[in-house]
This record gives structure tokens, C-alpha cells and sequence, in this order.
């Protein structure tokens, strides 16, 4: 998958707060989502965020924080770079996509998550390679407390 690649004119939004619009709709290029993480570049400088949703379209928010190191303007034009973040379904295992694909709740949930919650899932998960019969069982609970809306696993 190739990161979509942009030009675009920094907005005012707000005190201390600028916005990119985003020209595409995040879930033609990357899958219906209810919220898209993305990492990559906002003048070859490196940003991690969430592509909101306004009434104008898809669009990246420049907090204060960010600004504070990279002095844009409104007005200015920016070329950005994104992807999503973190593991995405097409990259998972055989065995725990098709667990998701089965639970529509679940996966849906998967998919809005950041990507700390996905890789700690994915990690508890491999964590099984000494102990594969514990493999299927540890997907299936995944799938039980994603279905529930539950964003990390309980610490047993």
C-alpha cells in the first residue's frame, strides 16, 4: 500500500490550533474505520494523529504542541505524507483475521484502536509460540473482549 501524498494549505482553527485538509476520504483508501490513526509527515516532519472528521471533510489537526516546534502559518502550503498506523487486518495472522472477520463488533473495535492496543493484543497473542494450544484460546478471548468493547486486556 502506497502512503497517499499531498500538497495542502495550513487553516486556522481556532486558538493555537491549525488544520490540514485531507483531499481523500481515508475510508476509500484504507477501509471503513470509525476513527483512522495515521503516522507520517507534515513537510518531512514526522506526525502521529487522527484524521478528524468536520463538516468541511477529513482533516488533520496541528495542536499547539506540534506548532510549537515547526512554525507554520495559516496560509501556508505543506506537502504531507500519511499511512495508517500500526498493524492494519491485512497484515495480521490467517488465524486472527478470520476470528475478526467472524465478530463484526470486535473487528470494528480492533480497527478504531490505537496502535499501542492493537500491537499488545497481537503480542499477548504471539506470546503463545511455547505454547500453541493456548493459541486459540487467547484469540478467542481477544475477539470476547473486543466484541465488549474492552480497549486493553485485563492484567491477570
Amino acid at each position: 500500500m502506497t502512503a497517499p501524498r499531498f500538497v495542502g494549505t495550513v487553516h486556522a482553527e481556532g486558538p493555537g490550533h491549525l488544520v490540514v485538509p485531507v483531499p481523500f476520504d481515508p475510508d476509500e483508501v484504507w477501509g471503513v474505520k470509525s476513527r483512522h490513526h495515521i503516522t507520517g509527515s507534515v513537510n518531512q516532519v514526522r506526525i502521529r494523529g487522527v484524521i478528524e472528521i468536520s463538516d468541511a471533510g477529513p482533516r488533520i489537526v496541528l495542536t499547539p504542541a506540534w506548532l510549537r516546534d515547526h512554525g507554520l502559518a495559516h496560509g501556508d502550503r505543506v506537502e504531507v505524507v500519511l499511512s495508517p498506523e500500526g498493524p492494519q487486518r491485512a497484515d495480521l495472522a490467517e488465524d486472527i483475521a478470520a476470528a475478526l472477520d467472524a465478530a463484526p463488533a470486535a473487528a470494528a473495535f480492533f480497527d478504531s484502536l490505537a496502535q499501542f492496543y492493537r500491537r499488545a493484543y497481537l503480542r499477548w497473542i504471539d506470546g503463545t509460540k511455547r505454547r500453541p494450544e493456548l493459541r486459540a484460546a487467547r484469540i478467542a478471548e481477544m475477539v470476547e473482549l473486543l466484541s465488549a468493547g474492552i480497549k486493553q486486556r485485563p492484567k491477570t
